[in-house]
């Protein structure tokens, strides 16, 4: 799961001398954000055992991650180079929500919220790796990861709209935005390890863009 790739990567951090370096708090602060307001219906909304327990992991999976940042490992995060204004992200997604939802009721504005959100959260990620110019090995891997994650519910929403009729403009769209945003780290990420017979130990990064994180088979 990749919600739970941020607390694994923290965990194996702390066995290595370079720790925490490389990790946006920030993103994982948004990821968590974006996974409450998503899965708030856990209360009101009872699907499955399944459903709901995994709607639980995806919550305590963000929130421990960023315990393990601003806690435990605090002494290693690189919170100068974590420098994002989230704000600009936070305030901008969540009047759009207000504007552009399937339904004006709290739930459904949470919901398209965190969809949008989430399209954007892995920003803060991608701005700290263009601003040191390099990341390490297991964060490349968490962010192709990531990136990999998102293509997929692309091809999800292709088969959903094949098979079921299933079609969400506003899930849609966004993932769009979140896929395009990672395919200038998609290039790096293959380029660099086909140089190197693999990927780097640490890689020389560009001016990356960002990510979103879905869902739909939780919640959308």
């Amino acid at each position: 799961m990749v919600p739970g790739a941020g607390p694994r990567r923290a965990a194996h951090a702390q066995s290595t001398p370079h720790s925490l370096t490389g990790i946006s708090g920030k993103s994982q602060v948004l990821f968590a954000v974006v996974f409450t307001a998503r899965y708030l219906d856990l209360f009101t909304n009872y699907i499955s055992l399944y459903n709901t327990c995994m709607k639980v992991v995806y919550i305590a999976c963000s929130f421990t991650t960023v315990w393990m940042i601003y806690s435990k490992f605090k002494a290693t995060y690189d919170g100068n180079h974590d420098t994002f204004r989230v704000e600009f992200l936070v305030v901008p997604t969540a009047i759009l929500a207000f504007l552009v939802n399937h339904d004006f009721t709290p739930l459904e504005i949470l919901w398209t919220f965190s969809i949008y959100l989430e399209s954007v959260a892995i920003l803060p990620q991608l701005f700290m790796v263009s601003k040191t110019g390099e990341a390490e090995t297991i964060t490349s891997h968490y962010l192709f990861a990531l990136g990999v994650y998102r293509t997929l519910y692309l091809f999800n929403w292709i088969w959903r709209y094949h098979f079921e009729g299933f079609f969400d403009l506003i899930a849609i769209v966004a993932g769009l935005v979140q896929t395009v945003l990672y395919c200038d780290f998609f290039y790096l990420y293959i380029t660099k390890g086909s140089q190197r017979g693999g990927p780097a130990a640490r890689h020389p990064v560009p001016s990356p863009a960002p990510t979103l994180r879905g869902a739909q088979a939780l919640s959308p």
